[in-house]
């Protein structure tokens, strides 16, 4: 789910009324210059001096309204800032009673929204699960279904960051069960949030290799036809299918939803567009394909991107069978690219995928090969040669047996002479065949 949907800035333009009256123009005008006052104290950093002036404000404000909300959003973010954490909750709780009338909803849900953005860089998880909790409450109470559940989803995502399982869990039932009591009448709106906490669940189950819950979850996915999600979700859930594809050796299969997660990272803005783009060439190579995942529209612009070019040269190397450039690429970046542990589950298929063609092509002019030429030409050990062998005799990718002896490879020697005789009889069947046929027409006529 994209973090941009709460993350709102925290500025002073606010929905709001003009009065015509000319008497409400000194008490407003009063509270402005307190609040600023109090405003220039938090710029010199002088938090506590600030509060003090804050706290002026909201009492001086003789009715709730626009100021004393203000003042009252500056004062929590401030003790959040001194870890003041159960007076910031104590204010907090006094601040959401503004949103039920004293300010429009719109500015409420703003102001809302830019404490739990505060709230979120909390280290005590507890602490951080006490204001969500507060929040959701007071949501329910104000029948804000919309906002009460794109707080769940914040909350979802928070827990997923910091790997809280349990909890997440149970947040996740809640959404659920929140989507499946809406109307049909609301499917588009039900549908699109039922999508949102599918991403977060499928984002769990992938962290957590739970494979056939993951692949039921994600066939649901795609079986979610009303909805109208941001970009981003599509890519999380295309991002996983692509890693669930990749655990059951589906190179096809990763590679096309990659390149679709990719897609709407794109268009999404996402700097996860990158990091998928990469595990797109990685499938690619793995599927054997010749096509360059960087020949299509959508990825071309990103060929000579800095974070790509390693995987750039890299697909370039295995496409032209040039085992040592490969290589010498994969050592020299090393920690580039082994860094990511997704690609580097994966990298000990790709070379063993071209090592295999490289190997193919290799012994194709001979009958008989040294298992010793054939490691010196790969760059590997004997017994792995060995190994390469043996799959690709299985598979039937070559006819031939390995002679432990003289430690070589025998290949069968097709016998181009005898295939030539044995046509050449056929051919000779074929015309007494056709002799007989036409001297039977023949008598028949006369």
């Amino acid at each position: 789910m994209s973090d941009e949907d709460f993350m709102l800035e925290d500025d002073e333009g606010y929905d709001f009324e003009y009065s015509s009256g000319e008497e409400d123009e000194a008490p407003d005008a009063d509270l402005e210059n307190k609040y600023y006052s109090a405003k220039s104290l938090k710029d010199e950093d002088r938090a506590e001096e600030a509060i003090r002036e804050f706290r002026q404000v909201v009492k001086a404000e003789e009715e709730k309204g626009d100021w004393g909300f203000k003042a009252l959003k500056q004062i929590v973010k401030l003790e959040i800032k001194l870890k003041a954490y159960d007076e910031a909750l104590e204010d907090y709780r006094q601040l959401l009673t503004y949103t039920k009338s004293a300010v429009t909803r719109n500015y409420g849900e703003k102001g809302v929204n830019t404490i739990l953005d505060a709230v979120s860089s909390m280290i005590d998880l507890a602490c951080m699960e006490r204001f969500y909790k507060v929040t959701l409450d007071a949501l329910l109470e104000a029948k804000n279904e919309r906002l009460w559940m794109k707080t769940n989803l914040k909350l979802a995502k928070l827990l997923l960051d910091r790997d809280e399982n349990t909890q997440l869990n149970q947040v996740l039932r809640d959404l659920k069960q929140a989507c499946q009591n809406r109307t049909s009448s609301d499917a588009q709106s039900r549908d699109t949030h039922l999508l949102e906490v599918y991403a977060l669940e499928i984002q769990l189950l992938t962290r957590e290799k739970k494979n056939k819950k993951l692949k039921e979850l994600y066939q649901q996915c795609l079986a979610v036809k009303s909805a109208i999600p941001h970009p981003r979700i599509m890519g999380v859930i295309r991002e996983c299918g692509g890693k669930m594809h990749m655990r059951e050796q589906e190179w096809d299969k990763a590679q096309t939803d990659f390149f679709e997660s990719f897609k709407n990272y794109d268009e999404a803005g996402s700097k996860q567009r990158i990091q998928v783009l990469r595990y797109l060439v990685l499938a690619s190579m793995l599927t054997g394909s010749q096509i360059n995942p960087f020949d299509s529209q959508e990825t071309k612009p990103y060929k000579s991107d800095p974070q790509i070019t390693v995987m750039t040269d890299l697909v370039d190397a295995y496409q032209h069978r040039e085992i040592r450039t490969f290589e010498k690429i994969l050592k020299q970046n090393h920690d580039d690219i082994m860094g990511d542990p997704f690609i580097r589950e994966y990298m000990a298929n790709v070379l063993r995928s071209i090592r295999m063609q490289v190997l193919l092509e290799l012994i194709q002019p001979y009958t008989r090969i040294g298992i010793g030429f054939i490691a010196e030409q790969l760059n590997i050990a004997e017994h792995d040669v060995e190994e390469l062998l043996v799959s690709l005799i299985l598979d039937e990718k070559i006819d031939g047996q390995i002679d432990q002896v003289s430690r070589r490879l025998e290949l069968k020697k097709i016998d181009h002479d005898g295939e030539k005789y044995t046509n050449m009889h056929k051919w000779a069947d074929s015309l007494k065949e056709l002799q007989s046929l036409v001297t039977n027409q023949y008598m028949t006529a006369h």
